[in-house]
């Protein structure tokens, strides 16, 4: 009796090795396979349980949290549905690699392959999709799967676990484990080779066309990293651009800043790429949305590819040399190897590389021609800029045009106060995200820049921002259409606008002010400055409807199977691509 008195329920076992692992905040939605979790969670008062809309959205609170704070997030959902309403999130975490676990439930074990009543074989479902993931078969073995999945989740390159719980482990009982018992097997190298590290430190001083290509993985790495990062490109002086995941690892006002590169990327950041005879890259992936046309890109660069993920290097483009570790590990240990020996840049060359990128500089690639008459949606993200800068932001997308003009015209100092979905693009990543931040920092200013479409893919979570008062502000640029598919289809599909032009949308103001938030609009260039004071005036959940031009491109932009050098500048180019016209470009979109 007394063995057993000492023992606990799974449902007891899991609450307390999430506390064990400074878990704080759970995203979640109760169903009845967990509801023996849901009454635990009913009697404690260290875990606090937000209750979203849909299980998705509760993915993406968790990745909203994580990716502000450095986190691993957290997710509780029930079995069957509820389980399989998880994997947009998952392969958005996934991709992005966003260190989460997520918790399902799952029928009792003795049911499990007999097609029960919400049965989803989960962990065959999520397998492509997860880093790692578990199906736990005993109470004993619940503890240390728990602790095991937060190690997965954070350590490496960080991603989404999942562990599947089959009632009868949640109500079965069994001994406790604590974290500092756990052995694992999974220690990824952080720590880059030092002779890799003093060959790379070589070839970057003997470069004379340098430039940095900093990706997400600088991010992920820690705060220290950005810094670390930060200090090694001022002390080379070498150009510095980061990939739309990457923003806000080097500060924007930075001088060496060339800005973002890639499809939507800057002028002068895509052509250094491309003429440049030495790429740095750290923490970045070299995918297809960076690199353009594949053949042709960096033709005269050798390579440096720093990262925690070694299936990452020559994935997709082979290089010269590789550093697989953590950034801030390395990055430290650059520095390091370039004092010792007093590496020094080439000036002469390193002067004329920076005239030559001046003059790609002075083409201003970022310039539109605005309008005292109807709202541009690059004035409006530029407005918003300036006038919440002070406030130091937390900024979230949905995905589309809106997404592109974010990036290019809001400009991040630090690390993690930038929120997009990159990898997977999934339209209703941004309000739910920016749940998960608010909830994280509630006295911050949270903002998802959002597009009439994609905000409506998890509106319902306007309900759970209301209930926990949660003062996110929605800036929604509306021009009526799919922004993004509808430019394709113009640039690429001749002007046919196959079903990218929705007819009806809701009545934005209305609709806040039915879920019990506030509601206002903008329709005019004079109207956005006000418009945005009085978001920022109120303290409660906002959505405000900037009715933009929907006529409005997102350029600068390379083409579809296209490199680099053969950026499209702005509309007075008029460039289109038919199907078919080139090799690659269709099926690259």
């Amino acid at each position: 009796m007394a063995q057993h008195d000492a023992q606990m329920t799974g449902a007891e076992i899991l609450l307390k090795a999430l506390v064990d692992q400074g878990v704080e905040v759970i995203f979640g939605y109760p169903g009845g396979v967990v509801l023996p979790i849901y009454d635990e969670l009913f009697k404690q008062n260290r875990l606090r349980h937000i209750l979203v809309r849909h299980e998705q959205a509760a993915v993406h609170a968790a990745e909203g949290y994580a990716r502000s704070t450095g986190r691993v997030g957290c997710v509780l959902v029930t079995s069957g549905p509820g389980a399989t309403n998880t994997i947009t999130g998952l392969t958005d975490a996934l991709m992005d690699s966003v260190p989460l676990v997520c918790i399902t439930g799952q029928v009792p074990t003795n049911l499990i392959g007999n097609d029960a009543f919400q049965e989803a074989d989960i962990t065959g479902i999520t397998r492509p999709c997860t880093k790692h993931n578990y199906l736990v078969k005993k109470p004993d073995d619940l503890a240390r799967t728990v602790h095991e999945a937060f190690h997965v989740a954070k350590s490496g390159r960080p991603g989404p676990v999942v562990i599947d719980l089959p009632k009868d482990v949640i109500t079965g009982r069994g001994e406790y484990q604590s974290p500092s018992k756990l052995k694992t097997k999974y220690k990824p190298q952080v720590k880059g080779d030092l002779k890799a590290i003093e060959k790379a430190a070589e070839m970057i001083a003997a470069a004379k066309r340098p430039v940095f290509y900093v990706g997400g993985g600088v991010v992920n790495s820690g705060v220290a990293a950005c810094q670390l990062l930060t200090q090694f490109v001022r002390m080379t002086g070498y150009p510095c651009t980061q990939t739309l995941m990457g923003l806000g690892a080097f500060p924007a006002s930075d001088p060496l800043s060339v800005g973002m590169l890639g499809m939507h990327g800057t002028y002068e950041a895509n052509l250094a790429m491309h003429g440049a005879d030495l790429i740095i890259n750290v923490g970045a992936r070299f995918d297809d949305r960076i690199t353009g046309r594949l053949k042709d890109f960096a033709p005269t660069a050798k390579k440096i590819h720093i990262d925690i993920d070694p299936s990452s290097v020559n994935k997709n483009v082979m290089v010269d040399l590789a550093v697989i570790g953590d950034a801030a590990h390395i990055l430290e240990d650059l520095i390091k190897v370039w004092k010792a020996k007093q590496c020094r840049p080439h000036e002469k060359a390193l002067k004329e590389w920076w005239a030559t990128i001046e003059g790609w500089r002075g083409r201003n690639c970022l310039h539109y021609e605005n309008s005292n008459k109807i709202i541009k949606p690059q004035y409006a993200i530029q407005r918003l800029y300036e006038l919440t800068k002070y406030k130091n932001p937390y900024i979230t997308t949905e995905v589309g045009q809106h997404q592109m003009w974010a990036a290019q015209h809001f400009k991040f100092e630090q690390p993690c106060h930038w929120m997009t979905s990159g990898g997977l693009g999934t339209m209703g990543y941004g309000l739910p995200a920016a749940m998960g931040v608010q909830v994280a920092y509630p006295n911050a200013l949270v903002i998802d820049i959002a597009g009439e479409s994609s905000i409506q893919m998890n509106i319902q979570e306007m309900a759970t921002l209301c209930q926990h008062r949660l003062p996110v502000k929605v800036f929604i640029l509306n021009n009526q259409y799919m922004g993004m598919v509808r430019q394709w289809q113009e640039l690429i599909h001749g002007g046919r606008y196959s079903e990218s032009h929705m007819e009806h949308h809701p009545d934005f103001v209305k609709l806040a002010d039915a879920f019990g938030a506030v509601g206002l609009r903008a329709t005019k260039p004079g109207e956005v400055d006000d418009v945005i004071k009085e978001m920022l005036a109120v303290d409660r959940p906002v959505i405000v409807d900037v009715r933009t031009d929907a006529s409005e491109n997102c350029f600068p932009m390379i083409m579809p199977g296209m490199a680099h050098n053969e950026m499209v500048l702005g509309p007075e180019e008029n460039v289109r691509v038919e199907p078919g016209s080139d090799e690659g470009g269709m099926v690259l979109v």
